[in-house]
């Protein structure tokens, strides 16, 4: 049995800018450690090692296979482009690392179910890096769709994340590079305002999805800006709008028969300590209809740690519980799978003149 109180020992594969943030929340966690970095020189595994303060008894690599090679190491984090997540994820299972995976996790649904396929073979743990889920506003917020009496039945989601690159990021980041990252904004801030959307109905999945008319690709016909809408069966509807090309915007709007909930910084909190949201409850106007009764209120959470950290610590938890005897987790892979499947079909409905698609679990 292993040692519950020792901290679970990641390996980073590949030097990413996202890595930073990780590295660093890796550091901050209690019951989590920097034992190993690899890239495709061990002169750039050194150096990202050297910039993000690793600790001096952790180990630097020249290759992915030498991370995911080492006994000592329990757990990865793959911040690879996109296109590599299937192979280094099964890679990383098949060695029974667990596997700590950055957003969004595949090209597609199959190759996510290849993925969720070796983790649940080789016992291993699954969870993506969607960090604000795991943020203790998030929690609170659940708690407030969930009542009847002061939300009520959900009834319309909207949500936006975009923020403005600059021209080098539009010629040369590997998210505007349909060989790498082939999804675009719709992967990278798209699958947080889809991730949003599913949070509200409780992860039932829509019906179906339309595009949004003024999709923007690039020439490479990767996708710079988007949106869609997405419908249920009992009439909630969602609109989501994400992209490349506008002022940072983390906005999300949640409406229901009785209140309205709004958060203006979902996705990355304006502060590492405290998080806010907005509530209207049974909101109306004063006579004179001059102003509102009653006014929204103002909800501010608390946090020890940062949100990554908070990510960290949790997928360090249940790892140390399955090395115990546990079972993994299995809400993650679902709530990734789902948020897949939800931007699979807008994915093709952007790319087919907005036709209607269905979604099929």
């Amino acid at each position: 049995m292993a040692d519950p109180s020792a901290p679970i020992r990641f390996g980073i594969i590949g030097c990413a800018d996202i890595a930073r943030k990780l590295s660093r929340a890796i550091n901050l966690t209690p019951n989590a450690s920097l034992a190993a970095v690899g890239s495709r020189s061990s002169e750039k595994a050194a150096q990202f090692a050297a910039a993000n303060n690793f600790p001096a008894t952790s180990k630097v690599y020249g290759s992915y296979d030498a991370v995911l090679d080492d006994p000592e190491i329990d757990a990865v984090y793959l911040p690879l482009p996109t296109s590599l997540h299937v192979v280094w994820a099964v890679k990383a299972a098949e060695k029974k690392k667990h596997v700590l995976l950055e957003k969004p996790v595949a090209i597609n649904a199959f190759e996510f179910d290849t993925i969720i396929e070796a983790c649940e073979r080789n016992g291993v743990q699954f969870m993506d890096g969607t960090m604000w889920m795991h943020h203790p506003r998030t929690s609170k917020i659940q708690e407030f769709l969930s009542d009847s009496e002061n939300f009520g039945e959900l009834k319309a989601v909207s949500s936006c994340f975009g923020f403005s690159v600059t021209p080098d990021f539009l010629e040369n980041d590997i998210r505007t590079k349909p060989d790498l990252d082939g999804l675009g904004a719709l992967g990278d801030v798209g699958w947080y305002c889809i991730r949003s959307i599913l949070l509200a109905t409780d992860f039932e999945l829509p019906k179906f999805v339309t595009a949004l008319p003024g999709t923007v690709f690039n020439k490479a016909g990767v996708i710079l800006t988007c949106g869609a809408s997405l419908h249920w069966e009992d009439g909630k509807v969602a609109t989501f709008h994400c992209s490349f090309l506008q002022n940072l915007t983390m906005d999300v709007t949640f409406v229901g028969t009785n209140g309205t909930l709004h958060m203006h910084d979902f996705v990355i909190p304006y502060e590492e300590n405290k998080a806010s949201f907005s509530t209207g409850i049974k909101s109306g106007f004063n006579d004179l209809v001059t102003g509102w009764v009653p006014k929204p209120s103002e909800h501010t959470v608390m946090t020890d740690l940062p949100q990554e950290c908070l990510m960290v610590r949790e997928f360090s938890r249940l790892v140390a519980d399955i090395e115990n005897g546990a079972k993994p987790e299995i809400k993650w892979p679902a709530f990734s799978r789902k948020t897949q499947l939800t931007l699979d079909a807008v994915k093709e409905s952007v790319y087919n003149d907005s036709k209607k698609v269905e979604i099929v679990n």
